[in-house]
């Protein structure tokens, strides 16, 4: 008889664990979130994407534009219609004239530098050495997308429901200023390390390369968490290093606080990019520590079916 019981328990406690995996697939898969509560007069929602997934993914996410038509703002990263804004952003890119690129290479490295941006870019030093290294690299990373993973920014889900926003005269609301977008952007990190990661991305195309492919393939799964932990992990030798990971995580903290008015008045349609969202110090679990509810508009689906 004891031996029976003992076999029972563990066949309830093995249907139980089943039970359990099968719901921790459905609520953790999800890339679409509701929030609520914590002094919110109305839902808002906030979507995790990734610039290197096309728009027609958002066909696969159940009630995303259901949840869209609820809303009347837009809030993303930095609003990108302000066409003033995005000039002094190209003006930020461009180096001051006390500095020059070649002062920071030895001559064989900006000469490598300069071939593989001409065979890359079509463009040499020539023509780019003004530029800050943060904008080399990231066009760099930009072109190398294009050829390996197929990346085409007109057909990007990055900047869709900005887009519609502005085609209806919705609201679109940056939580960053113009000021600390130039500083993600150009100057988060010191112009000596913006100058060896120019040449490591250079060096090293197929660290990129993977990583992106890596995070593509965990954000169309909806691993949220998962993302933050490639990021933040100790095999990342991408240009996405552990210490813009601490930058990211920081201004979770400051988003936070600027979401609280959006979130309180509710109907806000929040879309940002997936690194930001996921792991203990992402942005969806600084915003239950802030009282939020904050959970999957979809929950119950099983992981890959977004």
């Amino acid at each position: 008889m004891r031996g029976k019981w003992t076999y029972d328990t563990h066949w309830q406690r093995g249907i139980l664990f089943l039970v359990l995996c099968t719901l921790s697939l459905g609520t953790s898969s999800q890339v679409l979130y509701e929030i609520s509560k914590g002094g919110a007069q109305k839902k808002s929602y906030v979507l995790a994407t990734n610039k290197f997934v096309e728009m027609q993914f958002l066909d696969t996410i159940p009630n995303v534009f259901k949840c869209f038509a609820q809303c009347k703002k837009v809030v993303t990263e930095f609003a990108m219609q302000d066409y003033e804004a995005i000039a002094a952003l190209r003006q930020a890119a461009i180096l001051p004239d006390s500095v020059k690129l070649s002062n920071f290479y030895s001559e064989s490295e900006y000469e490598y530098i300069d071939n593989s941006l001409r065979i890359n870019l079509g463009m040499g030093l020539d023509k780019l050495c003004r530029m800050k290294p943060s904008y080399l690299t990231e066009m760099f990373r930009t072109e190398l997308m294009r050829q390996w993973l197929q990346y085409d920014e007109q057909k990007s889900m990055n900047g869709f429901f900005e887009s519609v926003a502005a085609e209806r005269n919705m609201p679109v609301v940056g939580l960053d200023n113009i000021g600390e977008t130039m500083y993600m952007l150009f100057d988060r990190e010191p112009f000596h390390w913006q100058c060896t990661e120019l040449k490591k991305v250079i060096e090293y195309p197929e660290n990129e390369v993977k990583q992106e492919r890596t995070l593509r393939e965990m954000y169309r799964s909806g691993r949220l968490a998962d993302i933050a932990y490639q990021v933040e992990g100790p095999n990342n030798t991408s240009s996405i290093s552990f210490s813009d990971y601490k930058v990211y995580c920081s201004r979770n903290e400051q988003w936070v606080k600027r979401l609280k008015p959006i979130l309180k008045e509710g109907s806000a349609f929040i879309v940002l990019d997936a690194i930001y969202l996921g792991g203990e110090k992402g942005l969806l679990q600084q915003l239950r520590a802030a009282g939020y509810r904050v959970r999957p508009v979809n929950r119950g689906l099983r992981a890959g079916k977004e």
